[in-house]
């Protein structure tokens, strides 16, 4: 069975679409901190016949018949999970991480408790708090954010604000941020006001899993993540918790919330957090790091900004503004080189978030392609070109053919036929 063939006959206009997409990821520089590319075996995995089969419930307790294989594929994720995290129960079944993240919310709180997250514009999530958030229209919220001084979380001012507001849910975790959490100060905090804790590692959770961050699962009431950042999962969600809560965690994902999984998406996260518990995984995980130090360094030396003067993970954000630009000109800039980056706002950030002062960097993707510090050299170089001259057609054209030089160093796939 060809299924790209089968799929150019029945559709070629569709057909046409995955070619262009994969002919953009092979050719441009992927920056962005919350996309990476998946193993073949992890496609397979998503394009199987598992795809078609219903299966409402858990293994063992299925409200359809045929759920025999299912079954053998989600334990072996649950069971491969909580290895992976050293965790009491994990639930796969969540489609995202707003799902994950909601789950905790419909399981353990009710509409008006109140609940303290990160705010967005400090480097947290929607699902933390935001008032166009389902998280932030239900729930009272209290944010917290960053030192003005050093844009890194102040762990007294968290653990005062919990003493005062005695929030039900405290949250950590971000989207943006690119210092270590310490899971035990915020643990510290929740202990203050007897709070239910709550961390989203959906960025860190490949570090965290390779032992590069460390784990919050100790400290935590609910871990919940995303499997496709530096996981290197198919897209979807994950929630781990302990025993105690499991029960109402799993009533919360499925009736609660969602209705049949999608067993195709849980065996490919089956085969990511196989791949995962592989020690190769490791030092994949800890070249993400040195690549992401490595490229903020080089763009430092370029004379950028970066906020919290570096990074401990795979994410960072440039200041653009300190340049005289905004995230938004710096984003459509970059992509007309085939460097593709997502504008982001900075702490205390006075541009509001679809122009913003900045842009978010994250190694995730170039280093499963096979690339490191010598390669992030050059990429912060041509970061640095671009937005010298960030109107300059003829800019864009040169360093597009330079990313092409570079990229077909480091192939993406073969052919998956």
């Amino acid at each position: 069975m060809s299924f790209h063939r089968d799929l150019a006959a029945a559709d070629p206009e569709i057909h046409a679409v995955l070619a262009a997409e994969r002919q953009r990821q092979n050719d441009g520089l992927e920056l962005i901190a919350s996309e990476n590319f998946v193993s073949p075996a992890v496609l397979r995995a998503m394009g199987s016949v598992l795809t078609n089969k219903y299966a409402e419930g858990y293994p063992g307790r299925r409200y359809y018949g045929g759920c025999e294989h299912v079954d053998v594929a989600e334990t072996l994720a649950i069971e491969r999970a909580k290895q992976l995290f050293g965790a009491d129960h994990a639930n796969v079944q969540p489609h995202s991480g707003t799902t994950a993240n909601t789950a905790v919310y419909f399981g353990f709180l009710r509409p008006g408790d109140k609940l303290m997250g990160m705010d967005l514009a400090a480097g947290g999530h929607l699902t933390h708090g935001h008032r166009l958030s389902y998280s932030g229209r239900d729930f009272e919220v209290v944010s917290y954010g960053v030192d003005r001084d050093n844009e890194e979380i102040d762990y007294d001012a968290v653990e005062e604000l919990a003493r005062r507001e005695k929030p039900k849910l405290i949250i950590c975790g971000a989207s943006a941020y690119s210092r270590v959490i310490d899971f035990a100060r915020f643990r510290q905090a929740a202990d203050t006001c007897g709070a239910l804790l709550m961390a989203d590692v959906a960025h860190i959770a490949g570090l965290v899993a390779a032992g590069v961050h460390p784990s919050p699962v100790p400290y935590c009431d609910f871990v919940t993540t995303t499997t496709h950042k530096t996981l290197r999962g198919p897209r979807g969600g994950l929630i781990l918790c302990r025993e105690e809560h499991a029960k109402l965690i799993d009533r919360a994902v499925f009736p609660g919330l969602q209705g049949g999984p999608l067993m195709h998406v849980i065996a490919a996260k089956a085969v990511s957090f196989r791949e995962a518990l592989e020690p190769a995984f490791a030092g994949y995980q800890r070249r993400i790091v040195a690549n992401a130090r490595r490229l903020a360094a080089r763009l430092t030396e370029r004379g950028f900004r970066i906020v919290a003067g570096g990074t401990d993970n795979h994410v960072f954000l440039l200041d653009v503004a300190s340049r005289g630009l905004t995230g938004k000109v710096a984003e459509e800039a970059l992509g007309a080189a085939a460097i593709t980056v997502n504008k982001n706002t900075i702490p205390f950030d006075p541009q509001p978030p679809l122009v913003a002062s900045g842009i978010r960097l994250g190694t995730p993707a170039l280093t499963t392609r096979g690339m490191g510090e010598e390669a992030m050299e050059q990429v912060g170089d041509l970061i640095a070109e671009v937005l010298a001259a960030p109107e300059d057609g003829a800019v864009h054209a040169a360093v597009r053919e330079k990313v092409h030089a570079l990229t077909d160093r480091y192939p993406l796939y073969g052919e998956l036929d």
